[in-house]
């Protein structure tokens, strides 16, 4: 399945996700800041936008994976994890096509198990994006 969830206006930088990261400043917002910095490391390829709310990392205008920080949680989502190896089983959701991985801060998580499957979303947004 090749569906690609396009947003046109995202941006190398964009000053709302600083605004968001600022509104969300505590323990929570620095765990969502850690990881979308990360999705940001990706590739020189790599834009971003605030999409429903939240910080969302795109190959050019194609979504891979967004954070939500919510009361308690935060959430790595992944526009198309219910297409990622996950051998560690950190992916949640029952979704068509998005799986995401739900962050506490009383909890640790397998951060090199969470960097490979960022790594893995982006390659594989890459390789959907190459017949364009």
């Amino acid at each position: 399945m090749n569906r690609l969830f396009r947003l046109s206006s995202s941006v190398k930088r964009d000053p709302a996700i600083d605004a968001w990261m600022e509104e969300h400043a505590g323990g929570l917002g620095a765990i969502a800041h850690y990881w979308f910095e990360v999705m940001g490391q990706c590739g020189d390829d790599v834009r971003e936008l605030l999409h429903d709310g939240h910080p969302t990392a795109c190959v050019a205008d194609a979504a891979f994976a967004y954070v939500n920080a919510f009361a308690a949680h935060v959430n790595v989502g992944f526009f198309h994890g219910s297409e990622l190896a996950d051998p560690t089983g950190l992916l949640e959701g029952t979704g068509k096509y998005m799986r995401h991985v739900k962050l506490r801060p009383d909890r640790d998580v397998d951060a090199k198990a969470l960097k490979a499957l960022i790594d893995t979303a982006y390659t594989d947004m890459k390789g959907r994006l190459e017949p364009d």
